[in-house]
């Protein structure tokens, strides 16, 4: 059993051989395998040689005479040294021949042993013969495995070097040590001490190669080859279908295009026959309309002929003195007209209404002239004028009486039927206070068509020209008198041909009076009335309807955007829904509503009148308009109740329970999904992402970007949008529209959005840099805050916001090119507190990061989110986040958080937040450099109006000692830097109440130390520190300007400056008084202390900072 367990070992030992010398000899590592070659044979292994021996014996590949050469000793060699080499080789060949003879006996040994193990053990005979039949078709299994492997083609370079590594690992194992250093000698490319750390890289590599292709069919093998064909073949194809993917979609798109041009055209066309329909029904209408009043005339001129032959025995002509009646009549209300805009001061536009009206009188006049020739003629039988008076009764409305002789009693419906054929002329004339206005109605037969048609033309006149002069004079009448040109417009609107002068008539109806009170408005809406029953129901319905709604509205928007919060308070929760449940003009409100926000913000002026840029698109909003948008976008709030639920209920597709209280029913993704094949019509719905959200992002692209509470407001509408209409109308409605118009198209999802709307939606992007930085800057901060801020989107909005800060700012992304504007779109996000955690979570990856860009975009984002939050966030989560980035080892992420620590400063006073921004400070002042000095005084400065009296004494007192260094150096530039930067923190000090130790022993002090190097010094500086030590230091001046002049061996700027003989020294020495001879208290002891501190203020340049800190306080 021993002996057959050695046995297969010794096999397996010769086949693991076998395979490390056919890879030498493929690779043609000859030299290794030559040196094998000889380790084998003094090892006695000379089985395993036989192909090594073969292969060196071949004289096709090692001709003889090559071999002589290369082995034949150089000229002048030695013939003892060639004897010796002679003695050499044949004990060589000895020892060869003797190796052969023994591994021939071996050979033979085997044989027996395996026999033996045949014929004694049936346990074992199945191996004994696998290995005997897998010995005996080695060679030809093997060619079959060389020629596969061929197949493979060449091998890659991290393929050889694995083999290269394994076949080493073996030999070293193996023992053969020179075989091994020659064959590291022979692969002088790869480092074959090092093994890359892979899957390949295990321990006995080459054994477990080797069992790994033992156990492995030719089948498997050969399988696996034409999976990774196939799979590369596909990767090919994958690309080249993606690529004709993309051109069809480009395809598609214009496709897209044209059908939606095409169907807005054929819409266009569909309205334009509706509203030719609908003309030729009026005219059809009207036709019938006139052709029932023809008729009536007809019948009645029939009754007028029969009643003038039994009258004619009676003939009582009135005509000439009606005629005379009306003439006069006319005339004196032409002269009241002229005479009321003579006195309001518009006589030159009065006289011209005037001389046209007087030209019709006169017009009426010689026509009534040619009716008398013709009543002479006895050819025309007429009728008289019966004068027929219009008066308000007790109830407001308009009653008529009737003056007519018994002998000829005329019904009023006749006149009106007259008067109705061939015109009338109606003046109204007030009578005291009384409201009768008396109309004249005249009605004449002609026998000539030719007058007929004369009298007709003149009365169309007469309107047209009353009509136009309407408008003019209504100004001009006094309002308690302009209820008297009521039948003159109720006339003009009734019998004027054309519509838009009826609407600017009926406009004028409704605003005769702007502030009427009870009775006056009652009177108006009589004549409404009147005009109604006038006009009839069709005209009441075209044209006085939509104009009472529009004075509804018109009314409603000037209560929401009253100055007092309490009148917008109750119209928005009481007016407006009950307006929207009675009128049911819930479309027309919610149109109007838009164009109002819009209107407000673009009649704003620009910020900057320069084309092309930012601010001239950015409105500069007044108070007025900044209230009007605040109440209309609450209006806007108070409407989307009402606007989802018509969207409900009037959804096309069945799916739908109107009745249904949560959102996700109603518009979920199935339903969506139905929306966007586009069969069905749904113009409620489309509204909102349609009209309503494109609406919002042009309003907030005219916005500046200090304005967070309109922001703030658009925001909570998106949320609210979002609450109604559920989660998926949130990802795959809203998300897109946003996502587009912030500029990051790549991320949105069209799918939901039938073809037709698409391009409406794609049209959002932003076309130009300008435009996109605009997008950015406007729309992204609701993006974040609106839509990714939902409570149901909270985990997309953390991997979005990562997305844009940290992964998208290497390859070339949008959010690389606008770090500012994103910056300010996370300081908006920051207003809402629920999102602090993600917020602060991403900054701390951000801070961590070994990206130096990351980090000082996060010494950015936290200075910008310092003002908003409250000193536990600042203390746990910006502070710490601050002091990492101080510590960090790049000098640029270091200093560049100096400015940050600053805003801290600024706003925070709580004594431990103070006492670590000391700390923090004092370790960058420690390390000296120019760049850390000038960013702490600086940050420091800025800080102190808001600062806390421990900071300013901090302040005071780092640049008493940085002053007090002797400059080193000659760098001039770096010296006048330092000088600005302490003189500017000086005068900020000194709007400040400091202590007087301070003042003397550290303010006075540093002053003192930079008046030493005035070449550094600018001229404005130097002057503004001399006038502060000179009024701090009150009596001591001139000493010390001396001692200054003497250090300096010159002139003191200072006593030259407020010397005795100075301008501001005589007017200083007038002021002087001793306080031991003065008689009686200051009869004002604080006036001079506080004028004196804002004069420091003021000449520091620090006004703005006083107002800010007595907001603070």
């Amino acid at each position: 059993m021993e002996a057959a367990g050695g046995g297969a070992a010794d096999e397996r030992w010769a086949s693991l051989c076998n395979c490390v010398v056919n890879f030498l000899l493929e690779e043609r590592y000859h030299l290794t395998a030559l040196e094998l070659l000889q380790e084998l044979q003094e090892d006695g292994r000379h089985a395993h040689a036989l192909r090594l021996r073969a292969f060196f014996s071949d004289l096709a590949l090692f001709p003889p005479d090559l071999v002589a050469r290369a082995s034949s000793a150089p000229p002048g060699a030695d013939p003892q040294s060639l004897l010796e080499e002679k003695v050499a080789a044949q004990e060589k060949l000895a020892l060869a021949e003797y190796d052969m003879r023994l591994a021939k006996e071996d050979l033979s040994l085997l044989k027996l042993e395996l026999r033996k193990q045949n014929e004694s053990s049936s346990e074992y005979s199945n191996g004994l013969l696998f290995g005997a039949s897998t010995r005996e078709g080695s060679i030809s299994e093997q060619d079959k495995r060389d020629v596969k492997i061929s197949a493979l083609g060449p091998l890659k370079d991290n393929e050889r070097k694995d083999l290269n590594c394994a076949v080493k690992e073996y030999l070293l194992l193996a023992g053969y040590r020179l075989a091994a250093m020659t064959f590291i000698e022979e692969v002088p490319d790869q480092d074959l001490d090092v093994w890359p750390n892979s899957s390949a890289c295990v321990p006995d590599a080459l054994r477990r190669y080797y069992y790994q292709y033992l156990s492995s069919t030719a089948e498997a093998a050969e399988e696996k080859i034409s999976i990774l064909r196939e799979n590369e073949t596909l990767r090919k194809d994958n690309e080249r279908l993606n690529a004709e993917k993309d051109s069809l979609m480009k395809s598609m798109e214009s496709a897209n295009n044209q059908v939606a041009a095409m169907r807005k055209s054929l819409e266009a066309a569909h309205k334009d026959i509706k509203e030719k329909d609908k003309m030729v029904q009026d005219l059809r209408q009207s036709l019938d309309v006139q052709r029932k009043e023809l008729n009536d005339c007809r019948a009645e001129i029939t009754s007028l002929k029969m009643y003038i032959e039994g009258a004619q025995s009676n003939k009582q002509l009135f005509v000439g003195n009606s005629d005379g009646l009306e003439s006069h009549s006319i005339a004196n209300s032409m002269g009241e007209s002229a005479s009321l805009n003579t006195k309001d001061g518009d006589s030159k536009g009065s006289e011209s209404i005037t001389n046209k009206l007087a030209s019709a009188v006169n017009l009426t006049d010689d026509t009534q002239k040619d009716r008398q020739v013709i009543e002479n003629s006895a050819e025309v039988f007429s009728v008289s004028e019966a004068p027929v008076s219009f008066s308000t009764d007790e109830n407001g409305g308009y009653r008529t009486s009737e003056e007519d002789n018994s002998a000829l009693n005329i019904s009023s419906k006749n006149v009106t039927s007259n008067c109705d054929l061939h015109g009338a002329s109606m003046i109204g004339k007030s009578q005291g206070n009384s409201d009768g206005i008396s109309v004249y109605l005249s009605t004449d037969k002609l026998d000539s068509p030719s007058k007929q048609k004369s009298s007709d033309k003149m009365v169309l006149e007469t309107i047209k020209i009353v009509s136009d002069a309407l408008p003019k004079i209504v100004p001009y009448v006094l309002i308690n008198h302009r209820e008297e040109l009521l039948p003159l417009i109720i006339c003009s609107i009734e019998k004027h041909p054309d519509s838009d002068v009826r609407d600017s008539l009926t406009h004028t109806l409704f605003n005769l009076i702007k502030r009427p009170d009870g009775k006056q408005r009652r009177i108006i809406m009589d004549a409404c009335v009147e005009l109604a029953k006038s006009v009839g129901e069709m005209r009441t319905e075209t044209e006085l309807l939509p104009q009472c709604w529009e004075q509804v509205e018109e009314l409603m928007f000037q209560l929401v955007c009253d100055p007092s919060g309490a009148v917008v308070e109750v119209t928005l929760k009481e007016l407006v829904p009950a307006l929207v449940r009675w009128g049911g003009k819930l479309d027309q409100i919610s149109r109007v509503l838009l164009a109002h926000i819009l209107a407000s913000a673009q009649r704003c002026p620009p910020i900057s009148g320069v084309e092309g840029t930012i601010d001239s698109h950015l409105r500069v909003l007044g108070e007025q308009e900044r209230w009007n948008i605040d109440v209309l976008l609450r209006m806007l709030t108070e409407l989307l109740p009402f606007i989802h639920q018509k969207a409900i209920q009037t959804c096309p597709f069945a799916s739908v329970d109107p009745t249904s209280s949560t959102p996700e029913n109603c518009f979920s993704a199935s339903c969506l999904k139905l929306y966007s094949i586009g069969d069905s019509e749904w113009s409620t719905f489309e509204w909102m992402h349609t009209d309503c959200l494109p609406d919002l992002i042009k309003l907030t692209c005219l916005l500046p970007v200090k304005e967070d509470n309109l922001r703030t407001i658009i925001t909570k509408y998106l949320l609210e949008v979002s609450g109604r209409y559920g989660k998926d109308y949130l990802e795959h409605i809203m998300l897109p529209v946003f996502l587009v118009a912030a500029g990051d198209i790549d991320s949105g999802d069209f799918t939901y959005f039938p073809l037709s709307i698409q391009p409406k939606i794609r049209g959002l992007r932003p076309k130009t840099s300008t435009a996109e930085k605009l997008a950015i800057m406007c729309v992204f901060p609701l993006l974040l805050s609106g839509i990714l801020g939902s409570p149901t989107s909270r985990q997309q909005l953390e991997e979005y916001l990562r997305k844009v800060l940290i992964k998208n700012t290497k390859d070339g992304s949008f959010s690389m090119h606008h770090t500012t504007e994103i910056i300010n779109a996370v300081r908006f996000l920051c207003l809402f507190v629920e999102h602090h955690g993600v917020i602060f979570n991403i900054l701390w990856e951000m801070v961590v990061s070994s990206d130096t860009s990351l980090k000082i975009n996060a010494t950015a984002l936290l200075k910008a989110l310092v003002p908003y939050v409250d000193v536990k966030i600042a203390s746990t989560h910006i502070l710490p986040a601050l002091i990492t980035l101080g510590s960090d080892q790049n000098l640029t992420v270091k200093y560049a958080s100096i400015d940050a620590f600053g805003a801290v400063a600024q706003h925070f006073k709580n004594d431990m937040v103070v006492d670590k921004i000391r700390i923090q400070m004092d370790a960058f002042l420690e390390d000296g450099s120019h760049e850390a000095t000038i960013s702490v005084i600086r940050a420091l400065a800025v800080a102190v109006p808001h600062s806390t009296d421990r900071l300013r004494e901090y302040l005071l007192t780092k640049i008493f000692k940085l002053t007090s260094i002797t400059p080193s150096g000659d760098d001039i530039e770096w010296r006048r830097e330092r000088a600005n930067v302490y003189c500017e923190a000086l005068r900020a000090l000194d709007a400040t109440d400091l202590p007087s130790t301070s003042v003397r022993d550290l303010l006075l002090p540093s002053i003192q130390n930079l008046l030493k190097d005035p070449d550094a010094l600018d001229p404005a500086h130097k002057e503004a520190i001399e006038i502060i030590g000179r009024e701090r230091s009150g009596g001591t001046l001139d000493s010390l300007s001396k001692a200054m002049g003497a250090h300096l061996g010159i002139a003191s700027s200072v006593s030259s400056f407020f010397g005795e003989n100075s301008l501001l020294g005589k007017k200083e020495g007038g002021e002087q008084h001793d306080p031991a001879t003065t008689s009686g208290p200051d009869p004002s002891p604080q006036a001079q202390p506080e004028s004196t501190r804002f004069g420091r203020i003021m000449r520091g340049g620090f006004g703005d900072i006083l107002r800010g800190q007595s907001k603070g306080q």
